[in-house]
């Protein structure tokens, strides 16, 4: 008896070698998890010029699924199928190039994307759409709305949870309940829920041509406020909008987990009652533009490169959960088993996604302070001296939410390069 009728009969059709065929096999491979064989078949197809195979093959050596990571192979792949015609090539290499590592962060960026919004890819209309509602103009408000609306059209049930919360509230048009609800009624019948109430006071606001898209506008300058000296605390209201906010949350939310600590001794997660919280860490493949690029505006104002950066972690407290006193940076044992030649967290910025009833200010005890949480508020400190020596005064602490739920979106950056791209 054959176990797996349907990887038995795409075996028997990609024996000839048509790329198709083999480009049908692999992917029904990764599905199984047996990346190896799949890589190498993703490789035969793109080397016959199959531009989806190309994608494929340059994804998995993008995110080392199947290989050993190499992004400027990755790049290369990628430049093959873009030049054979593919805006989804594209696309991808401006999700690569917002790193400014293996591509320059330059306006093709800005022309790959809006290739592929032409071409109605829904990632690269959900993140065009969510530049352009950061910027007050009312006719970029309407293009937010008008790619929000395509996207979820095309299936994008993230964008379509990002269009119902700006209907609820009419954001950049009339308030639409009725839309709104009937909208969060499609996405029930697939199992998708409402996102939290979040409303952003006011976000730092782009200063830029209106009708211009210029993903470059995520590295802008922000006031930073400082707040301690000892330990180093700055604070910037508005960092993110509303709908970055939300995205942060309609990504992670799915993959909470009860939040662990790492055992000092092996470097390995360890639950202890130290930390009470549910967080999901957003692996690499999972990110798309519209995430990555919110990644590089936190980056950005904390002053150290996107490259630096630890997988992005988004958190959520409930009524009495807390993280007690702790220190961000990492013990030995740790960084053994983690990028050791990217040291250690030199520093850490923290936004918070929601409006919270009671508690769940984060404190430093050395300086007697405490921020409160408010949406898209970012609390950015320093976790080693300028020496690397590690720095016990940024003890701090996440004190119990008393009352409504906190999301808090974490971003760790090391003193040198994490990211492979």
């Amino acid at each position: 008896m054959i176990d797996d009728p349907a990887l038995f009969d795409l075996r028997h059709q990609a024996r000839d070698g048509s790329p198709p065929a083999l480009y049908r096999l692999a992917s029904a491979l990764v599905l199984r998890h047996q990346m190896a064989e799949a890589f190498v078949l993703h490789r035969r197809a793109a080397e016959a010029g199959l531009a989806n195979a190309q994608i494929e093959h340059a994804r998995m050596l993008m995110y080392g699924v199947g290989c050993d990571a190499d992004a400027s192979q990755a790049v290369a792949w990628l430049l093959r199928a873009e030049l054979a015609g593919s805006p989804i090539a594209g696309y991808f290499l401006a999700l690569i190039a917002l790193g400014g590592q293996a591509l320059p962060r330059d306006g093709r960026i800005n022309e790959r994307l809006m290739l592929a919004v032409r071409a109605e890819y829904p990632p690269a209309l959900r993140a065009v759409a969510m530049h352009f509602g950061r910027k007050a103009d009312r006719d970029d408000q309407a293009r937010c709305m008008q790619w929000l609306e395509r996207a979820a059209g095309l299936g994008d049930a993230v964008a379509a949870r990002l269009l119902a919360e700006r209907l609820q509230r009419g954001e950049g048009c009339r308030p639409r309940p009725d839309a709104a609800a009937q909208l969060r009624r499609q996405l029930a019948q697939h199992g998708v829920g409402p996102l939290p109430s979040v409303a952003v006071p006011e976000f730092v606001p782009i200063n830029a041509q209106p009708g211009q898209l210029q993903m470059e506008d995520v590295l802008q300058p922000v006031d930073l406020t400082l707040q301690s000296a000892r330990p180093h605390v700055l604070t910037v209201d508005g960092l993110l909008s509303a709908d970055e906010c939300r995205l942060l949350i309609a990504a992670s939310e799915s993959r909470l987990q009860s939040s662990r600590t790492i055992d000092p001794n092996d470097g390995l997660p360890l639950a202890m009652d130290l930390r009470t919280s549910s967080d999901a860490s957003l692996d690499p493949i999972l990110e798309d533009v519209a995430l990555r690029a919110v990644q590089l505006r936190m980056a950005s104002a904390a002053g150290v490169p996107l490259s630096h950066a630890e997988h992005l972690t988004v958190l959520r407290y409930e009524p009495g959960q807390e993280y007690r006193p702790h220190r961000d940076y990492r013990p030995p044992g740790s960084l053994e088993r983690d990028r050791p030649d990217a040291g250690n967290r030199l520093r850490t910025i923290c936004v918070y996604l929601n409006e919270v009833q009671a508690g769940g200010e984060t404190e430093f005890p050395v300086a007697g302070l405490r921020v409160a949480p408010r949406p898209g508020r970012a609390v950015i400190f320093d976790n080693l001296h300028a020496d690397g020596a590690p720095d016990v005064d940024s003890l701090h602490a996440g004190l119990p939410v008393q009352r409504g739920v906190k999301w808090l979106a974490t971003l760790w950056l090391r003193q040198a390069p994490y990211r492979n791209f």
